[in-house]
């Protein structure tokens, strides 16, 4: 069903997202080499327009957080509605 299928498309994306943010506390990591690179711009795309509207507060970003829970409202409408037509 077309449902199920998106749904496991937006649990992809919160498992990348989820990844990128636990790789920020690795301070090793150099993010101008592959495959971290393509890892942050996939998650910037999402967290981007957030840090626009939220600035960080201290050393603390918020943006994932609101990006998180705008994806989850996205995902769960999108999802219901699919349901509703019968997808």
């Amino acid at each position: 069903m077309i449902s199920v299928a998106i749904a496991r498309v937006f649990d992809l994306i919160f498992l990348l997202l989820f990844v990128t943010i636990l790789l920020t506390w690795v301070p090793n990591i150099n993010w101008n080499k592959q495959p971290f690179f393509a890892l942050r711009a996939f998650s910037n795309l999402f967290f981007a327009p957030f840090r626009k509207i939220i600035p960080p507060i201290g050393m603390f970003d918020f943006s994932p957080i609101a990006a998180f829970i705008c994806l989850s409202f996205l995902s769960r409408f999108l999802v219901d509605f699919l349901i509703g037509l019968g997808l």
